[in-house]
């Protein structure tokens, strides 16, 4: 149950910063944390993602002052108006981005760099598919795998959604509730299949995924939007052409603050470039987390989604 409560906050200790949020991203990753598929200890505040104005510094604190406009992401504890944060998780906000679009972009932007140029590098030429083309992961990364060259072959849900998804770097839509996957991918590749596929929404993709992949290719499954996918024998990746499988995260292609930073500056440099467009499609008063919640989960959200923190 989320619930809106008023704590009190403590001075920031070493290394941390007190944090203003003006934007909260909203993600699927606050719905497995709500319903027990990430274990959290509660009562938990949830959010991984956040924008603000950095209100006071902690001890130790370096290369930050009040006033600074900074985000950040992977960590828990963003839905809320006012709160702690090391130092070390955030990042400044170039000039020209908003608030809003950077709360909406860092969690699920990072995401996508990791996902496009490190746990596969996509190349120009080479054909993918991207699962829910037309949500908050999906909208940017299949706009940077069209910007890296990529042919792009993205899923949506509905009928309605295939225009958002066209709009945001796909070449091609399949639409789940209508049309088979793999059939339409081989159409498409003229029976060769693809290199990779980005499967975030898990267990009712998991096996059409696999089939959409030509010999050696890799499944990325780095989501559960439908639930988790079941244990599976690893004989069926060599029966369906020696495939690889990689269950990636965000915390581990940022381990270390260098790298967190070079996520973000390159997530930055291609919105500013105007290659990947980040569009904040609802808001939401951080009272109402829990119908944001239930929109996400109900499918009835495009693009990014933020909540709005309510002060007098």
């Amino acid at each position: 149950m989320l619930t809106l409560e008023a704590l009190d906050l403590s001075p920031p200790g070493p290394g941390e910063v007190r944090l203003r949020h003006t934007a909260i991203g909203l993600n699927f990753a606050d719905v497995y944390a709500r319903t027990g598929l990430y274990p959290a200890a509660l009562p938990a505040v949830l959010g991984q993602e956040a924008a603000g104005i950095i209100e006071a510094l902690g001890p130790d604190v370096t290369g930050f002052a009040p006033g600074d406009r900074v985000v950040y992401a992977g960590a828990p504890g963003a839905y809320a108006d006012e709160r702690n944060v090391p130092a070390a998780v955030l990042v400044k906000i170039p000039s020209e981005i908003d608030d809003e679009r950077a709360a909406a972009m860092m969690l699920k932007g990072t995401t996508a760099e990791y996902l496009l140029r490190r746990t596969h590098e996509v190349k120009t030429g080479e054909t993918i598919v991207f699962h829910a083309a037309a949500g908050g992961v999906g909208s940017i990364a299949c706009q940077w795998a069209k910007h890296l060259g990529a042919t792009v072959i993205g899923t949506v849900g509905t009928r309605a959604k295939a225009p958002i998804a066209l709009a945001h770097g796909c070449d091609h839509v399949v639409v789940m509730s209508e049309e088979d996957l793999p059939t339409r991918v081989r159409e498409i590749t003229g029976g060769k299949g693809v290199s990779v596929v980005y499967d975030s929404v898990g267990k009712d993709t998991f096996m059409a995924s696999l089939d959409c992949l030509s010999p050696r290719g890799l499944m990325v499954s780095y989501g559960n939007a439908s639930g988790p996918v079941p244990p599976f024998a690893p004989l069926l990746l060599t029966e369906k052409g020696s495939l690889f499988f990689t269950r990636p995260s965000l915390k581990h292609y940022t381990l270390t603050r260098a790298e967190r930073v070079a996520s973000a500056e390159a997530l930055f440099e291609v919105v500013l470039r105007g290659a990947v467009t980040v569009e904040v499609h609802q808001r939401y008063p951080l009272a109402d987390a829990a119908r944001a919640h239930a929109d996400l989960e109900g499918r009835r959200t495009t693009g990014a989604t933020v909540l709005l923190p309510q002060r007098p």
